[in-house]
């Protein structure tokens, strides 16, 4: 999943909705369009979004006229999208302030990774680390390092561990972490439930029969009280 926004701009409405398709697959929420250079500068002062997806041939406001636009206003990423391969064509997006450049046609997954490239470029991801008295949760290697060993979190523990994570210093219902584990068919998963707290607080407490850090409201759920958290 990737909340980041992504505003794709190109006057046909087909490759348009073929291009929001190929994000929204791979798991974008947040996919905007417009039609125009004119909508996109528009919907750039309006809504912000992450990067931009800018087509060069569109009619009215062209994407290099659109671009000198966006960048009086804003330092989003753009990503050039054009039919033409002229290294002239190039030269003047970048001169204008574009990220990168591709020709149509493209393969949808070369799109991703030119994508997810500019986005991991300008918006690198911060180190998440959970501190606990005995232990230090890894949110981004999925492990625990304790005692000046590191301890490795299975796929169930880590979801578990990160929907308490998200609801830190709240009471998390067994249901919600069940349904956070399992998907929308968890009844019946309680028992498991109970097996994957006791192995995470195995890994996390001091003294896991007595916990402080991963503690029982009973007959509700579980909540996590976190000492600090580095990001």
């Amino acid at each position: 999943m990737n909340d980041r926004m992504i505003l794709i701009a190109d006057d046909e409405a087909e490759l348009l909705e073929m291009v929001k398709s190929i994000f929204e697959r791979a798991g974008f929420t947040q996919v905007l369009t417009a039609v125009s250079g004119e909508a996109a500068l528009k919907i750039c002062k309006e809504k912000q979004p992450d990067m931009v997806i800018l087509d060069v041939m569109m009619p009215g406001m062209d994407g290099f006229t659109t671009l000198r636009e966006i960048r009086k206003v804003s330092k989003v990423p753009v990503l050039m999208l054009t039919a033409h391969g002229e290294a002239e064509d190039k030269f003047t997006g970048f001169e204008n302030g574009a990220d990168d450049y591709l020709l149509k046609p493209f393969l949808p997954k070369e799109l991703l990774l030119r994508v997810q490239a500019i986005l991991n470029r300008v918006y690198p991801e911060k180190e998440r680390k959970v501190f606990f008295d005995t232990a230090v949760v890894d949110l981004e290697k999925a492990i625990v390092q304790r005692n000046g060993g590191v301890i490795t979190l299975t796929a169930k523990e880590f979801q578990l561990f990160e929907k308490l994570y998200e609801n830190a210093g709240r009471i998390v219902t067994a249901g919600a972490l069940c349904q956070a584990i399992c998907g929308d068919f968890w009844q019946g998963y309680e028992s498991t439930l109970a097996t994957h707290i006791r192995h995470l607080r195995e890994k996390i407490e001091e003294n896991p029969s007595k916990p402080v850090a991963l503690v029982t409201i009973k007959g509700i759920g579980y909540r996590l009280n976190i000492k600090g958290v580095q990001t």
